[in-house]
């Protein structure tokens, strides 16, 4: 039995959620997210909760069971309060700068990269080492933001590079004379 999969996820007020043709469609104040629904897990909206629970006994069934649950969960936080990822740069000269729907960042390249930000998505850079990513889809903030963090990873001797905040970068010591 999974211990994540058993309990129901709760619909806040202010959410609607609708299940047709095989996709869950919730609504709240931030937007609108949709799921595409497992055949191997029954979905059931009851009042102010939806319940998840495999369709049957297979062993497919049940290693969807938690994480099908977890994925309505997210929907239900996307749609109220939504995501938010933090990345921080550091190393001399690096540095981002939001304009409208692109990012520019000087990671120590020839060149400048140019980000350019997909729909649903707002990133903001209150000052230039650091850049906010937030959106109403958990899984597309996160990809978004291993796609920047990709340009310039953090590396192990100065710790220069871009990481997420609170990402603790292993250090190692230098060459001994």
């Amino acid at each position: 039995m999974s211990r994540i999969g058993k309990r129901p996820v709760s619909i806040p007020s202010g959410v609607t959620a609708e299940i047709a043709n095989g996709i869950l469609s919730v609504k709240g104040p931030k937007g609108t997210l949709t799921l595409g629904l497992r055949d191997e897990i029954a979905y059931k909206v009851e009042g102010d909760s939806i319940s998840v629970m495999p369709a049957n006994d297979s062993k497919q069934a049940r290693a969807f069971w938690g994480m099908q649950r977890t994925l309505v969960d997210n929907l239900m936080t996307g749609v109220t309060e939504g995501y938010t990822k933090v990345l921080e740069i550091t190393g001399v000269g690096y540095r981002a700068n939001s304009q409208g729907k692109n990012l520019k960042l000087q990671l120590g390249f020839s060149h400048d990269v140019d980000y350019s930000v997909p729909d649903g998505i707002e990133i903001k850079t209150p000052d230039n080492t650091t850049i906010e990513i937030s959106g109403i889809d958990k899984q597309k903030v996160g990809q978004v933001a291993a796609e920047i963090r990709r340009w310039r990873k953090p590396e192990p001797y100065k710790g220069k590079g871009i990481k997420y905040r609170g990402e603790y970068i292993f250090r190692k010591e230098g060459k001994k004379k």
